[in-house]
Parts: C-alpha cells; sequence; structure tokens
C-alpha cells in the first residue's frame, strides 16, 4: 500500500508540471494539441515517474538527461537541449532539464525535472522545421547541445537570445520556453518537498523499490513468452528524397525475462530525413512493453530494464550527424512500434500463447501537416484509426502508437492562423473489417486565408495498415491539394481559396470477419 501510495504521489508531481505547461504556454501546439511530456528523474538520472504525455517524448528523455549529467550538470543549473546526437530526438522538441539541489546544501544534486516540448519552428529551411526533402540535420533548424540557460539558478540571457535570434517566431518561441521553465521549477517544488518530507534515506529506498516492483510486474508478463521468438517486416513510403521503401525488420526473442530486439536486417540511414537516434528505437520498444502489461503498472525506468536493443551500426535507427531527423522521430518510431508488435504477435503463436493483447496495425502514421508564411507557421499532427485486439474494436479518430497528442481545436487554430477548417469529420468505413474491427480515420480540410507554403510528412498512403489474426487491412490515407493527389510527403504553395485534404488511415481489424466465417 505505502509503495502504492508513493508510486501514485510521483506520478501526479509529473501531471502536475504538464497542468502548468498547458495553461502557460502560448502556442496552440503545446496549449491545445498538448504535444509535450514532463517527467522526474532521482539523483542518478534514473526516471522515477512521467505523465501519461507522448510515448515517444517520454521513452526517449532519459537520455536527455544522461546528456546533461554528462555536461557536468551542477544543482541549480537549467539546461535546455535538442541536438539528437546528445540526447534529443528531432530539433522541433526542445527538451529543458532543471538540475534538483537538495533545500539545504545548496551544491548537493537530489533529482532532475525534464520537460520536452515540441516547437512549431526552431529555424531552418521551411516554417515548422519539419522540412520536406532534408538531407542534412543542419537544414532541419537550430541545434542546440546541452547548454546552460541558468547557472545556480541565474539566467543565462544570452543563450535565449542566441535561440530566439534563429527562429521565425521568437515571442511565441520565448512564451513557450517560459512555460517549460515554470513546468520544470513545479517538478523541482515538488520533488523537494517530498525530500523533505519522507528524507534521504527513505526517498531513496522508495524509488529503488519503485523501480524493483515495475521491473518485477515486467518480467512477470514477459515470462508468459519465455522462449519465443518471432521476426516481422514492414517498410516505410520513402524519406521524401527518394520513393524506394526502407525496409524496418525486428526479431523479437524473450529470454530470461527480457525482450530482446534485435534490428539487423533494418535499412542503412538514408538520405532523406526518416532517420532517428537510437533514443526514438529505445522509447518504441518501451512503449510496446508497456502496453502488453497491465494498466496498473508504473511507468518508470524499471520497465526499460527489461529491454535489450541490438542496432547494426549503419542504420535508419542509428542515425549519426549529419543524418537528417525530422521525420524518424514522428514516422519510423511508428513503424517500429507496428513491426515490434507483429514480431511480438508471432513469438506469441510459436509456443501457443494467444491471449496476450497484441493490437492489430493502427493508422502507422502521425501525419505531421506543417503550414506557415513569414510571420507565423502552424503544426500539427492528425489521429486516425486504432488497431482491433482480443478486447475489441479499436477506437476511431485517436492518435496510436507513439503519439498522445490531440487534434487542434477548430476554434483555436482559426483564431490563432490565417486558416479555416471547412471539414472535419471521421472517415466513416476506413476502419478493417474482422471479428473485431479496426478504427475509422478521419478527414481534415484546411483552407489557406492568405498565400503559404505546406508540408506533409505522413505514411501509410501506400500500404494500408495490415489487420492481425485474419482480420482485414484498414484504409489508406489520402493527401490532395485540391482535387490533385499528392505524395506522402511533400511541400507545396497554396494560394489562397486552396483547401489541403487529408484523410488519415484506419487501424487493421482483428479476427475473421463475421461474414467471412459464416460464409465457410
Amino acid at each position: 500500500m505505502e509503495l502504492t501510495v508513493f508510486s501514485q504521489g510521483v506520478a501526479m508531481l509529473a501531471e502536475e508540471m504538464g497542468g502548468l505547461l498547458e495553461r502557460s504556454s502560448i502556442s496552440p501546439n503545446i496549449r491545445e494539441r498538448r504535444d509535450a511530456s514532463c517527467a522526474l528523474f532521482d539523483a542518478s538520472g534514473r526516471m522515477v515517474a512521467q505523465a501519461a504525455h507522448i510515448p515517444v517524448h517520454l521513452g526517449a528523455m532519459p537520455e536527455s538527461v544522461a546528456a546533461v549529467r554528462a555536461a557536468g550538470a551542477a544543482a541549480g543549473d537549467v539546461f535546455l537541449l535538442n541536438d539528437p546526437s546528445h540526447g534529443g530526438s528531432h530539433l522541433p522538441d526542445l527538451t529543458m532539464v532543471e538540475v534538483i539541489a537538495h533545500p539545504s546544501q545548496a551544491d548537493r544534486i537530489i533529482g532532475y525535472a525534464a520537460v520536452r516540448a515540441h516547437h512549431a519552428d526552431v529555424g531552418g529551411i521551411s516554417p515548422g522545421s519539419m522540412p520536406f526533402g532534408a538531407t542534412e540535420l543542419y537544414q532541419e533548424g537550430l541545434i542546440v547541445p546541452p547548454v546552460r540557460i541558468e547557472v545556480h539558478g541565474i539566467p543565462q540571457r544570452d543563450v535565449m537570445t542566441l535561440v530566439l535570434a534563429n527562429v521565425r517566431t521568437p515571442a511565441e518561441r520565448e512564451g513557450d520556453l517560459r512555460a517549460q521553465r515554470a513546468a520544470c521549477a513545479a517538478g523541482r517544488r515538488g520533488w523537494q518537498a517530498l525530500f523533505t518530507r519522507l528524507g534521504d534515506a527513505t526517498l531513496q529506498a522508495a524509488v529503488d523499490a519503485l523501480l524493483d516492483y515495475t521491473e518485477r510486474r515486467v518480467r512477470a508478463r514477459l515470462a508468459l513468452l519465455e522462449g519465443a521468438t518471432g521476426q516481422a517486416a514492414d517498410a516505410l513510403e520513402g524519406d521524401g528524397v527518394s520513393d524506394q521503401p526502407i525496409p524496418v525488420v525486428i526479431r523479437a526473442t524473450v529470454r530470461n525475462g527480457t525482450l530482446l530486439l534485435d534490428l539487423t536486417g533494418t535499412s542503412p540511414a538514408v538520405r532523406g530525413n526518416v532517420n532517428a537516434p537510437p533514443a526514438v528505437a529505445r522509447a518504441a520498444a518501451v512503449f510496446v512493453l508497456r502496453v502488453l502489461c497491465d494498466d496498473d503498472v508504473p511507468v518508470n525506468d524499471g520497465v526499460a530494464r527489461a529491454v535489450h536493443l541490438t542496432i547494426p551500426d549503419d542504420c535508419v535507427a542509428n542515425a549519426k550527424r549529419p543524418s537528417a531527423v525530422a521525420a524518424g522521430n514522428v514516422e519510423l518510431s511508428q513503424r517500429m512500434t507496428d513491426v515490434c508488435f507483429a514480431a511480438l504477435a508471432k513469438a506469441a503463436a510459436s509456443i501457443g500463447v494467444h491471449d496476450l493483447v497484441i493490437p492489430a496495425c493502427g493508422q502507422g502514421t502521425m501525419n505531421n501537416i506543417t503550414l506557415g508564411a513569414p510571420g507565423w507557421s502552424f503544426y500539427e499532427t492528425l489521429g486516425g484509426g486504432q488497431g482491433a485486439s482480443l478486447r475489441g474494436p479499436g477506437p476511431d479518430a485517436v492518435h496510436v502508437g507513439m503519439s498522445n497528442t490531440r487534434n487542434t481545436p477548430v476554434e483555436s487554430l482559426e483564431r490563432a492562423y490565417p486558416l479555416r477548417i471547412v471539414e472535419y469529420a471521421v472517415r466513416r468505413g476506413s476502419g478493417g473489417a474482422g471479428q473485431f474491427p479496426g478504427g475509422d480515420g478521419v478527414v481534415r480540410r484546411y483552407q489557406a486565408l492568405v498565400p503559404c507554403t505546406a508540408t506533409l510528412l505522413t505514411e501509410r498512403r501506400v500500404v494500408a495498415p495490415p489487420g492481425a489474426n485474419g482480420g482485414m487491412p484498414g484504409a489508406a490515407g489520402n493527401n490532395l491539394l485540391n482535387s490533385t493527389v499528392l505524395p506522402a510527403k511533400t511541400r507545396v504553395a497554396l494560394s489562397a481559396g486552396d483547401v489541403l485534404t487529408l484523410e488519415t488511415p484506419g487501424g487493421g481489424g482483428w479476427g475473421v470477419p463475421v461474414s467471412n466465417t459464416q460464409g465457410q
């Protein structure tokens, strides 16, 4: 009981950080879509608690804290970073880490508060910093290695001035960064209060017990698959430079209570920007493993202890500078999730385990759309259909896999930008048929009120999300400018009055459709 209370308490601290961030941020992307994540870490850099935010953020944030520690963090410092080589994922995700000082010993570190938020622009060759056709990281925006924006609590204004000088919307960026700073401060105050109430030894023992408990729960679930092996493959639909498929191959093995994931066979690094650092692969693995567990299992570093990754040195999931990575964080992560689930389903079937809840593929994309012109930049991702599972039908019109954001409310979008939403609806019939049908996608039509550019980084426009256990695939997505079909990844110019349409994919069905079984 005491451990449960502690677990819920530290999770609530992270949730409070997220609530403050949302209330105080400026951009609709963070305030409304909640494209941000918060977490707390102990003095050793172990993630103790995270809010129920974005899986691809949170699974990778331990790398950010590790990078801050390696940069010589001192108590009271606050760091900013986005460098994929040093704890970042892709450049729009700016991560802020506050090094939490002991309440009465100013030079002693007792933990870390971290907030990662997707900013609507961080410079680069196109508004929104999610460029089509980028072949180098330098084209995607300002690269920020772990740098101090506060030293022992004293702001370093020159650093912030440099950052804001390299973005298209400096006032909005500064407002969102201030909101991140407030969220970190809330995490620091909560952690210090917990430290004061429990004491050093008791808090450390509670953290150890919580992480050990989570690890035991995860390994107990993996024990159901002990000795099983399965391999699956899928592909991304090009990298923005070439339309050639980019294979993603994962071999999943459970041995000694550990999930071993081997990406041998996955594509080497590519010219376009669907590459991703290993932290993104780690995030996908942690997310998949968490989905296999019961809902009451806490999410902390105890989950990651039960995962081991093998990634080839030259791999699309092992990006090295200067590889471009903007779409890897959002699209490669989704495909790795799909493939990992499929590999685990084969592993379970190989030993006769049929009652694990492993879903069919959801829409398999975040449907990234960026619209912008001088003076403004709008970015969002769109929901679609979730895959069905043994539990029942997949939900309609939700973000799936590595995304957990909301779609921007129409009223907020139209108030903030020269855009009009002329239709926003569920894409009926797009979910795959099955004993349990997949969820339906959405239709969203954007009308430009002024000339602007649109950048699309999407997937599942050619190959539909597959079903599972005899279920049918969901419908593939579509992108259109007026009545012209657009590629999955592209950049186009819109004139005033033009309408850009995204029809997002449906989820795969699970189980043989009832009509098929009756026909047999």
